[in-house]
């Protein structure tokens, strides 16, 4: 085999690869977002937010930190399918909220930390 005709071929073969990854990126999704607030009200940074399917047991699919503003997003298959929602930080109580989508939709979800009796 040339080099020429195995540089061709690994190019059919690249790009065949790239085929399934791009048909996921185009594929439908919904958005689950929100904002994590500190009690009394100020935006939390820093927070750990995670996304788990909602069920008996409860399986985590997606972790995030919330930004210098307390948002976070997350992007989800465009189904019906409930989840939730678990915000948690050092010196503070977690807060959990559930979220439903059931199509191309956006959600928001707000979290708020309670600080720790000390």
């Amino acid at each position: 085999m040339t080099r020429s005709s195995f540089l061709a071929l690994a190019a059919v073969c690249a790009s065949v690869a790239l085929i399934p990854a791009q048909a996921q990126k185009n594929a439908p999704f919904a958005v689950v977002a929100g904002t994590v607030f500190r009690d009394p009200g100020y935006a939390l940074a820093d927070a750990k937010v995670t996304l788990s399917a909602a069920g008996v047991k409860p399986k985590k699919l997606q972790e995030s930190i919330s930004n210098y503003r307390g948002e976070f997003a997350f992007r989800v298959p465009a189904r019906e399918a409930k989840y939730v929602l678990k915000a948690t930080m050092k010196g503070y109580r977690p807060d959990e909220k559930e979220a439903s989508i059931s199509g191309e939709e956006r959600i928001d979800v707000n979290l708020v930390l309670v600080p720790e009796a000390k």
